[in-house]
């Protein structure tokens, strides 16, 4: 009886002659060496590439307020005392939907609000937590109450009475989806 001889197999010899190093079989560690490597530099390139952040108005919610006298109006405002979450986003450029409110384009005085006009902070509806102040380079050609989403670079704003609390400076807008 003759002892069967394995046949070649064209396509092993193909990959045994075209994978082999030194002898040695070429082996891929999909998260080994240089891999390792190129994955970390990756994310942490993604993790602080990416400094944009879309917030909610519950997170503008995150203050508190006490009266506190202005000598120079002889009145008491409400002074913001913001909480670490919302201090961690200060200089930050974050996204945020809300109302259009274009109080006064004459002198580039826009807000972005929680609310419609008709139940917005002015009215009372509304805590100053609710509103937030815009500022364009290009001023906005939007209707009050038109739903939008504005990106811009977040500041708190504690002293300057004559500002609003949170203040978006170097605003881009677009109609809310």
């Amino acid at each position: 009886m003759k002892s069967k001889q394995p046949q070649s197999n064209p396509v092993r010899h193909w990959l045994k002659k075209n994978f082999q190093f030194r002898g040695k079989p070429r082996s891929i560690k999909p998260f080994g060496g240089t891999n390792k490597l190129c994955l970390g530099l990756f994310l942490l390139v993604s993790f602080f590439g990416y400094s944009q952040k879309n917030i909610i108005w519950q997170d503008l919610a995150q203050v508190n307020f006490e009266e506190k006298y202005f000598e120079t109006y002889g009145e008491y405002f409400l002074y913001p005392h913001f909480e670490d979450s919302l201090k961690a986003m200060e200089g930050k450029q974050v996204t945020i939907t809300g109302f259009f409110l274009n109080i006064d384009p004459e002198n580039d005085i826009y807000i972005l609000s929680k609310s419609p006009m008709a139940s917005c902070f002015f009215c009372g509806a509304a805590g100053p937590e609710t509103a937030i102040e815009l500022q364009f380079d290009n001023p906005s050609k939007y209707r009050t109450d038109d739903v939008v989403t504005v990106t811009g670079v977040l500041n708190l704003n504690a002293d300057d009475i004559n500002h609003f609390n949170y203040i978006l400076t170097d605003c881009t807008v677009k109609r809310a989806k």
